[in-house]
């Protein structure tokens, strides 16, 4: 029981380092080579959907990472809204107990 509450947030972990690591990399990439990559919006809502909207979101912060996309700007948020609303109903309604 206790184990999937640390693996639970093992992985939270991991994928809010992820997401935060990404949005470093992008900013790093382009203002040192100029280089934008199409492919790393669709990573970073992915790996926002799966639990690092918040991480990814405060990244772009830290980093004044800008982005012309409005819709990632808007979604992260609310991503980030959602993965704690989850992660707290998952934690209250029992459900890692008999995962």
């Amino acid at each position: 029981m206790l184990f999937l509450y640390i693996l639970f947030g093992v992985y939270l972990a991991a994928v809010n380092l992820y997401a935060f690591l990404l949005v470093k990399e992008r900013k790093k990439r382009v203002t040192e080579r100029g280089e934008e990559e199409k492919n790393t919006n669709a990573r970073l809502l992915l790996a926002g959907f799966l639990g690092g909207a918040l991480a990814a979101y405060a990244a772009m912060f830290v980093y004044k990472y800008k982005t012309d996309n409005v819709l990632m700007m808007i979604l992260l948020p609310l991503l980030g809204a959602a993965n704690i609303y989850l992660a707290f109903a998952l934690v209250k309604s029992g459900f890692l107990f008999f995962a």
